[in-house]
């Protein structure tokens, strides 16, 4: 059988943004295909945050073996074997570019890309979207800005919080306009499944929630909004 590649980013959403709302993060435990899969959370945004892991250990435990990955206190000696023992990597929010920073210098990088190579689920939220896109938008340097130089599993560039914070959508739309690359922005509750470098499908958790495709066409930014599914069970 074909080794799928797959990633899965929220624009915001899951366990620490929606902790009674567990669609997003029951979408992603449903691809392992597994009655308790693997799941290694990957807190190096938030400076391994111990209040974060443990949300995610309340979150997860009760569907499948929890793990998490720290870097500022190496709790993993071999990375390499570790992060392919895992059925789904999941990549908690904080400042993108001190994530990248890190995991360059410990090698996770290279470590993540053979395990999505290898068939394991790489997902995330916030900067766990940005970083396995080319660029994005972040707020790691205080004001809103681009970053070119993400780990590039994923093409073009990404914009999380699409509607949850108001200055995200003009940030965006300039930056395509100045030149990164074209790209897609999800709102809070919505969440885009790539299967290798290409869209699978969009799902939310929130009805309203919505992923767009925005591109620089002829020196205008069109923004387009992609069909994205509710989880849940539409009310009427």
């Amino acid at each position: 059988m074909a080794i799928l590649r797959q990633i899965v980013v929220l624009g915001g959403g899951g366990f620490s943004m929606e902790p009674r709302n567990p669609l997003l993060d029951d979408y992603i435990l449903r691809l392992a295909q597994k009655r308790r899969p693997r799941v290694c959370f990957v807190p190096t945004a938030s400076g391994d945050s111990l209040r974060y892991i443990n949300r995610f250990q309340r979150a997860f435990a009760s569907r499948a073996e929890p793990s998490h990955l720290a870097l500022f206190r190496r709790n993993v000696t071999d990375l390499k074997a570790f992060l392919l023992a895992q059925d789904i990597i999941y990549v908690g929010g904080g400042n993108v570019a001190n994530l990248l920073a890190v995991w360059r210098l410990h090698g996770v990088d290279q470590a993540l890309r053979l395990a999505w190579q290898r068939g394991v689920i790489l997902g995330g939220v916030s900067a766990g979207m940005n970083c396995w896109f080319e660029g994005c938008v972040t707020d790691s340097f205080g004001p809103l800005a681009p970053l070119p130089d993400g780990l590039g599993l994923l093409p073009g560039s990404a914009c999380p919080h699409y509607d949850g914070e108001k200055e995200r959508r003009p940030a965006y739309h300039r930056f395509i306009a100045a030149g990164i690359p074209a790209g897609v922005a999800a709102d809070d509750g919505a969440a885009i499944h790539f299967v290798g470098r290409k869209i699978f499908r969009c799902v939310s958790s929130r009805p309203s929630a919505q992923v767009y495709r925005v591109r620089l066409i002829k020196g205008t930014v069109i923004e387009t909004p992609l069909p994205t599914q509710f989880l849940g069970q539409a009310s009427g």
